[in-house]
């Protein structure tokens, strides 16, 4: 898929991975319509892309809504939606609040699906389009400080593959894009908890939001099904599935020393 003239939604596009996805496709050709709930950093992100900016809280139905209608008034069609908002909780599973678990899951799984729902009937009827689902390496390989945002990022991934499957008919493609550590706001921005020291230590494996950004662009130009940026990735998942009890060790030392409590 070519992405020049296209109409691309884009959500959490205020920062990080969702304003690097704005920019790249903009740069590409696309008109992109940005949704987030900052207004003033989403402001300065669609003055910068030339697209249309929507602030408000994405797991609202109203807000889901008014973004796809607002790129149909404006567009005439959406050929693009890429849900990238998303949430985490380092709490442990076993412990974490009940309440922070359930607004993440509300924000990771079911507003992409809102959404989802709200563009498929128009890529159907123009038989033609691509939903891009932001997973996370979390959502391949589970990671125990991040237990249950890796079940959200699975559930991402399998809603992805079963998308896939039910809209081949239609011309409807899919595509996760599973990223590593990606240097964001992201962490700090947790609904509770903090990660490991280890992981902090290892940063310097980090991608930038515009090489995940780039990577994301480059998928949908060659409809792929999943995307792991950076490539490296793909060794995690592949040695989980040969050597599971090695990956569960090296997992289980990064997360020693966690303090419970915290996160």
């Amino acid at each position: 898929m070519k992405l020049n003239g296209r109409v691309a939604v884009i959500t959490g596009a205020s920062t990080g991975i969702g304003a690097a996805c704005a920019r790249e496709l903009s740069r590409r050709g696309a008109k992109v319509v940005l949704a987030a709930r900052s207004a003033e950093n989403l402001a300065v992100v669609a003055d910068e892309t030339g697209g249309i900016a929507i602030a408000g809280d994405i797991t609202d139905a109203a807000v889901q809504r008014q973004v796809l209608d607002t790129a149909v008034a404006r567009f005439g069609r959406v050929d693009i939606l890429i849900n990238n908002a998303g949430v985490g909780v380092y709490s442990p599973s076993h412990s974490g609040s009940m309440a922070d678990i359930r607004q993440m899951f509300e924000l990771n799984l079911f507003a992409a699906l809102a959404l989802v729902q709200l563009a498929a009937p128009g890529m159907k009827q123009q038989r033609d389009g691509m939903i891009v689902n932001i997973s996370s390496i979390a959502g391949l390989a589970p990671l125990p400080w991040f237990t249950m945002y890796s079940a959200t990022k699975y559930a991402v991934c399998a809603m992805t593959d079963g998308q896939r499957m039910e809209l081949a008919r239609y011309n409807v493609r899919t595509m996760a894009v599973c990223p590593g550590y990606v240097r964001t706001g992201f962490s700090t921005n947790v609904l509770a908890g903090k990660p490991p020291e280890k992981l902090w230590r290892n940063r310097r494996f980090a991608i930038t939001a515009e090489e995940c950004a780039r990577a994301t662009a480059d998928g949908i130009e060659r409809e792929k099904r999943t995307v792991v940026t950076p490539k490296a990735g793909w060794a995690l998942v592949w040695a989980r599935l040969v050597a599971p009890r090695i990956v569960d060790h090296y997992l289980r030392n990064i997360y020693e020393g966690l303090d419970e409590a915290g996160g």
